[in-house]
Order: C-alpha cells, then structure tokens, then sequence
C-alpha cells in the first residue's frame, strides 16, 4: 500500500431515496405510487385473480400530483413499486414577483425564492387577489421526488 492521501468526491446528495419499495399488493386508494417515473395518487386499485399459475395482478389507476395527468399501470400483486417520500411543508408568503416566482419564509426565518406560483387557474387567482388585499396567507408546498409545487393555501387574517 502507499502512504499518498486518497481523495473523494463529495456529493451535494445525501444519499436520501427519492422512494421506497412496497408490495403493490399492499397499495391502497389515495396513497401514492411512482407511474411512469412521475409521483402520483391513486385513485383506484382493482385486483384480479388470475388462471391456474399466473399472479393476481393489481390495476392502478393514478393522477400525477403535480401536472394532474392520468396514468395507469398493472403490476403482480406480490412484485414491489416504488412509493415516492411526499412531504407536504407550510410557508408564509412574502411576495410574488413579476416573472412569476414567489418569496416564501421558512420556520427558521430564511426566505425560499426558487419556486414558481401554481398553474391552477383557481389556485393561483386565489393567491394573486389574497396577497392584493394584504392578507397573511400560509401556502402548503407539496414536494416529491426532487418537485416542488405550491398546492393549497391558507388565510391567516390581515397583515
């Protein structure tokens, strides 16, 4: 062996999963599945019973969490899917500027300027006439897999 240092890379990711594995026979409505390499919610799960030596196979049917597209999959009910980590965390806004970004305050008083305000029509007139009048609004960002997104809003009263 020789005495010279080794030198390694370092890596900005911790190594965290993006998702975990679970049986899909274990899947239920409304929890989440990775369809496509895309994060989504079931919104139906059907099994069925198969010939003599074939698998029971589980039919989902899921909406993306972040563009609200529909996809399906079957899988064998005994195989694994990967399940995505969804965290869902409250940020109070601070403004939104004119190229459509917004300025969150974390918890520990930082601010979070790198994400962008809803494509949900109805969503994002409600932030855009909520924060017109002034009010304190408290919006929840839901992020899965690397993705972030605004997805529901909270009126907190009057500035």
């Amino acid at each position: 062996m020789s005495d010279e240092e080794h030198h390694f890379e370092s890596k900005a990711d911790a190594g965290a999963s993006k998702t975990f594995p679970q049986q899909a026979g274990t899947i239920r409505k409304n929890g989440y599945l990775v369809i496509k390499n895309r994060p989504c919610k079931v919104v139906e799960v059907s099994t069925s019973k198969t010939g003599k030596h074939g698998h029971a196979k589980c039919h989902f049917v899921a909406i993306d969490i972040f563009n609200g597209k529909k996809l399906e999959d079957i899988v064998p009910s005994s195989h694994n899917c990967d399940v995505p980590h969804v965290n869902r965390t409250d940020y109070q806004l601070i403004d939104i500027s004119e190229d459509g970004f917004v300025s969150l305050l974390t918890e520990n008083g930082n601010t979070k300027d790198d994400l962008r305000l809803p494509t949900d029509e109805a969503l994002l007139t409600q932030i855009k006439d909520g924060f017109g009048d002034g009010k304190d609004l408290v919006v929840t960002v839901m992020s899965a897999m690397g993705e972030e997104q605004i997805c529901a809003l909270k009126d907190i009263g009057p500035k």
